[in-house]
Parts: structure tokens; C-alpha cells; sequence
């Protein structure tokens, strides 16, 4: 791997790791249906009148836009808004990664290996340290079971999507672009929906109306710095490079998450909270690169 591209792979981590600070700061502004509502119109518009339509059947496009567009930015700005921290989120939204070995397994007869079972182990265990100790008051950073449970339905969702994607492209070639572009239509309609149910008009009018500088720019971040370009440049590199030299550089968007929180937000955690961080990235780093260890032992034996 070239040091342009690692540089490119790491700044697309950069992005995506303080991309959680900026749903806080743009959640100060505006409720989180109408901002999700909002980040998905400037994803979609004006690129679908440059980006090809992906050759795929309508319907999963409709369920790759549903789970890991409406269904994952749902629950996290929900969570994020009722006080999940923007750290901790970044974090436990990595649980993504388990909850798509389990539907693999389940949905598409996919193989658990002995370092995704343990991993996934592992990292429930710092979760539930990182829940418990929100619920006991052992923490300055203001988790709740609520919000812990609603980032998990945003892993969830987002694991969803995962195996709509592998079955999206089964057989066929789909540039990254141009599903992430078309499936960003998707959830604008139940985002404004859930908006106008949710928040009501009153509330849409005066955050439209008084809409600052700094909802603004992170709407900007969110739809053209995180979404358009971050998934671009990670789509061009995972097409020219093995999987495994760039999927495993993503365990490095909750250390970025966790520190941009602390020095933009001060956010803090407790002691039995930084346990449960590195009991969760441990739990990561198993199911990442166990396998690799045991078959290099394999070749040396």
C-alpha cells in the first residue's frame, strides 16, 4: 500500500471518527429527524443528476436505504440527542461488525469462526460494563440503558445493511457511489415523515428559519465530508487493495471518535468506563485479527 493511499485511508478515519462530534454540535441546532432528513437531501441532491443509477432491483435498494441509512442515522441521532456521548457512540456503533457475523450466520449460512465468537463475547462483556456503570451514576459522561440500547439498534440496522450489501452484490458489480448516492432517496421521505409525527411543524419552522452557522457547517460535514467523500475514497481504495489492508484501519474510527469528543467536547469517562472501552476494542481486535494470528501459528507449526 502506497503512503498516498494510507494517508487517504487515514484521513477517511480522521473524517469519520469526529463525524460523531459533529452530529452532537449539529444536534444543538436541530431536532435529529429533520437533520437526518436534511444530511440525506444534500447527499442525494444534486448528485443523482451525475451518478448513474445502480442496476439493481428496486426493492433492495428501498432495504439497503432503509436499514443502513433511515434505520442506523435513526437510532444514532436519537441516542445522540437524548445524551449518548459522542465518543462512546462511535464506539459501541462498532458492534456493527458482530451483529453482521450473527445475521450472516443466520441468513446466509455463513461460518462463525472460534475469534468471532469470542470477540463478540468479549465485547458484550465491555458494553454491558459501559451500560452498568451509566445505570450506577460511575460515570460524568451521561450514558444511559436508553441510549445505549438505541445505539445498539443503529449497530443493528447498520448490520442489516451489511447483508442487504452482500446480497446486493452477489453476481454482480455495483459502483460504491452510486448505491450510497441513489439509497440516500431513500430514507429523505420517512426522515421528514418522522420529523413533522415526531417534532412537530413548530419546531421544523424555527430551526429552518434560525438555522446557525454551526448546523450549517455540519450538515455540510455530514453530506459531502463523511458520506460522499469518506465513502468514495474507502470505495476506491477497497477496489484496488486486498480487504484485509483497509477494513481493519476502521477500528481506528472509535479511538478518533473518543479523543475528538474529549478535546472538542470534554467529554470524560469514569475509570469503569475505560475499562469497558478496552474491553470492547479488544473484543474488536479479536474478531479482527484472531484468525490471522492462529493461521500464521498453523503455517510456523
Amino acid at each position: 500500500m502506497s503512503v498516498k493511499d494510507m494517508l487517504l485511508a487515514l484521513c477517511v478515519v480522521v473524517a469519520w471518527g469526529i463525524n460523531f462530534v459533529v452530529i452532537k454540535l449539529g444536534l444543538q441546532g436541530m431536532p435529529p429527524f429533520l437533520l437526518a432528513g436534511l444530511r440525506f437531501t444534500l447527499v442525494a441532491f444534486p448528485a443523482i443528476f451525475f451518478v448513474k443509477r445502480p442496476a439493481i432491483p428496486l426493492r433492495w435498494l428501498v432495504v439497503y436505504g432503509m436499514t443502513i441509512s433511515f434505520g442506523q442515522f435513526a437510532f444514532l441521532f436519537l441516542a445522540i440527542k437524548l445524551g449518548m456521548p459522542a465518543g462512546l457512540a462511535s464506539l459501541v456503533l462498532q458492534a456493527q461488525a458482530f451483529f453482521t457475523l450473527l445475521l450472516g450466520a443466520l441468513f446466509l449460512a455463513e461460518k462463525l469462526r472460534w475469534n468471532h465468537i469470542v470477540g463478540i463475547l468479549v465485547a458484550t462483556l465491555g458494553m454491558f460494563m459501559l451500560a452498568t456503570a451509566g445505570m450506577e451514576g460511575q460515570t460524568t459522561a451521561g450514558i444511559t440503558l436508553t441510549t445505549m440500547m438505541l445505539t445498539l439498534a443503529a449497530a443493528l440496522s447498520w448490520g442489516l445493511g451489511n447483508i442487504t450489501n452482500k446480497i446486493i452484490l452477489r453476481n454482480r458489480s455495483v459502483p460504491v457511489m452510486s448505491l450510497v448516492v441513489w439509497s440516500a432517496l431513500v430514507p429523505v421521505v420517512p426522515f421528514f415523515a418522522c420529523s413533522w409525527l415526531f417534532e412537530g411543524e413548530t419546531v421544523i419552522v424555527t430551526s429552518l428559519l434560525h438555522i446557525s452557522l454551526q448546523t450549517l457547517l455540519a450538515l455540510i460535514y455530514l453530506a459531502f465530508v463523511a458520506t460522499i467523500m469518506g465513502y468514495a475514497i474507502w470505495g476506491n481504495l477497497l477496489s484496488r487493495y486486498e480487504t484485509w489492508r483497509i477494513a481493519p484501519l476502521s477500528l481506528l474510527v472509535p479511538v478518533v471518535g473518543i479523543l475528538s469528543a474529549a478535546l472538542i467536547l470534554n467529554e470524560t469517562l469514569s475509570l469503569r468506563q475505560m475499562i469497558g472501552v478496552s474491553v470492547i476494542i479488544l473484543g474488536l481486535l479479536v474478531n479482527v485479527f484472531g484468525g490471522m494470528v492462529t493461521q500464521r501459528l498453523a503455517v510456523r507449526t
